[in-house]
């Protein structure tokens, strides 16, 4: 049975109190990453975590065949590369900054030891964890059960709930991404998200520009794959 969607996730960054705030960054170094710039490698073993302050990054794996899947999007406050430092196994995924990056990085040891001496905050990683585990969950149902419109519409729904913006038509999505991207995240080749997004356009519920998307109504665009 699939579970409930329970809304946008909230960032771990701001689960943290300012004390936690500041506990942290006394173990991390700032980094800066620019677009395009890889912040962890799919396969490597794990040397930081990463929490990102400012701009955005995309999270994907990629096939035997080369294929990209896109998995998630990140952004501030999100937190990248915690499973595999705190398992200690080859990281499982790539995450890359798909525009300017400002973060901070911690190391594994100095990271597993912070949260040692911070129970609080390790209860709120775990429910992180659990909010990406149930993220996947439905990834997984929405490939069976719906179509590519379907897919690609809960999609833009998911992307205005965690990156929308205010505006006069909508909500613009300030996240940056391409149909590309999209196609890959939705599970759909970009022929058949370009005919989704077409679809969307004609009943009057998307505005599409080059990375640019805006949602004219969110409540409809969600009714659409209820």
């Amino acid at each position: 049975m699939l579970e409930p969607d329970t809304g946008p996730q909230q960032p771990f960054l701001t689960r943290l109190n300012a004390e936690e705030q500041v506990t942290l960054r006394s173990r991390a170094v700032a980094r800066h990453f620019a677009r395009g710039a890889t912040i962890v490698h799919q396969g490597e073993v794990p040397g930081r975590v990463v929490v990102i302050e400012r701009g955005y990054a995309k999270v994907a794996s990629t096939t035997e065949d080369g294929k990209e899947v896109v998995l998630a999007f990140r952004g501030p406050g999100d937190i990248v590369g915690e499973l595999a430092a705190l398992s200690g196994l080859p990281r499982s995924a790539t995450v890359r900054a798909i525009e300017p990056i400002d973060a901070v990085a911690v190391p594994v040891r100095d990271f597993e030891a912070w949260l040692e001496q911070q129970p609080r905050v390790a209860l709120e990683l775990l429910k992180v964890v659990i909010d990406r585990l149930r993220e996947a969950n439905r990834q997984q149902f929405e490939f069976a059960a719906y179509q590519t419109l379907g897919r690609v519409a809960r999609r833009l729904v998911e992307l205005a709930e965690r990156f929308g913006e205010p505006c006069d038509d909508g909500v613009r999505i300030s996240l940056r991404i391409s149909q590309e991207e999209l196609a890959g995240w939705a599970g759909a080749s970009r022929e058949a998200t370009s005919k989704a997004l077409h679809d969307l356009r004609e009943i009057g519920l998307v505005e599409t520009e080059r990375r640019r998307f805006t949602v004219r109504s969110v409540e409809r665009l969600r009714d659409l794959t209820a």
